[in-house]
């Protein structure tokens, strides 16, 4: 059993071309065992073939690496058995129902009937499937294709998930359902490797976050650490004493002032040594601001930087950008 410590997944130096075209040029992948780390790029970033060579669908042009402690090359057989592939296009049949697909995936990993009966409703009741089990998948919603889709991949009991933008399509609702479900395979010891175009996901969801442009890593990082390499952070003091303000106005230096809302704005990276030293400075000087807010750029201001490209798809929420302390 692969533990916290270890790699779940250690790629370095993946190539893959196309004639002339340079999808992935060489990059490095480390992921621990139990986490869940999001590849993030816009469209034709090389997120899907970097996918698809780690789960063995194609052959990488160069480069070498592990999953699950098997090497991808020589051991591929192993590879399979310890992964499962989840894509944005659904791997359910429609003409028969949930639980057929199930037992058509149990009889692929070579459950016997009583086993595989076993599983499929274990896993139908996790996802909340029972009541449609019976029923066409044809007829399911999109969220409980995706559900179902999840549910076979578990069934062969993979230590490893990939997850091939797993909620392109889906409503709000279905997408944080599905996100719930994703938290709750880590839980259970599962490491997840995500693609998605969602930032908003990326940074609910990820322990680690690579942005992937033209073929090339050009970041990594947790959520947190990504946004503090843009700039454009800051916090925000508010005051409701006029004579208060302008004392801090006075004081303090490297500040924009907005005296119709008597705030002042102070250039920070939001770091808690950043957050104490502005503390420690209001406490010595004898001043107290009603309001203190601290704003950080988001993802969306990363991938722009980044990538030189526009947000790729509108997140279904927004989160706000300023979180009072």
């Amino acid at each position: 059993m692969t533990t916290n410590h270890e790699l779940a997944i250690a790629a370095t130096g993946l190539r893959k071309s196309y004639g002339d075209k340079t999808v992935l040029d060489g990059i490095d992948i480390r992921v621990p065992a139990g986490t869940i780390f999001s590849l993030l790029g816009p469209n034709g970033a090389g997120k899907t073939t970097a996918v698809n060579i780690l789960s063995t669908l194609i052959s990488a042009d160069g480069g070498q690496a592990r999953i699950a402690g098997h090497d991808l090359g020589a051991e591929a057989h192993a590879v399979r058995a310890a992964i499962g592939v989840t894509g944005q296009f659904s791997a359910v049949d429609g003409l028969i129902t949930g639980e057929e697909n199930m037992w058509l995936m149990a009889d692929l990993h070579h459950l016997s009937k009583r086993e595989g009966r076993q599983v499929t409703a274990e896993l139908l009741e996790r996802f909340d499937l029972v009541e449609a089990a019976k029923k066409p998948a044809s007829t399911y919603s999109g969220g409980m294709k995706r559900r179902l889709d999840i549910a076979m991949t578990l069934v062969g009991s993979p230590r490893i998930i990939f997850l091939d933008e797993p909620t392109t399509g889906l409503d709000p609702r279905s997408r944080h359902n599905m996100w719930q479900i994703i938290r709750e395979l880590v839980t259970g010891g599962v490491t997840v490797f995500l693609t998605t175009q969602y930032l908003e996901e990326a940074d609910e969801l990820a322990d680690r976050i690579a942005v992937l442009n033209d073929g090339k890593l050009v970041a990594e990082g947790s959520a947190e650490e990504l946004k503090r390499l843009v700039p454009g952070g800051h916090v925000r003091l508010r005051f409701s004493d006029p004579a208060v303000y302008e004392q801090a106005a006075t004081a303090l230096r490297e500040t924009t002032r907005d005296d119709e809302s008597l705030s002042l704005q102070i250039p920070s990276g939001g770091s808690q040594r950043e957050l104490r030293a502005i503390l420690d400075w209001l406490d010595a000087a004898g001043i107290e601001a009603d309001e203190l807010s601290v704003h950080t750029p988001d993802l969306d201001d990363v991938f722009f930087a980044l990538t030189g490209n526009p947000v790729p798809a509108p997140s279904p929420q927004t989160t706000p950008k300023e979180t009072v302390r």
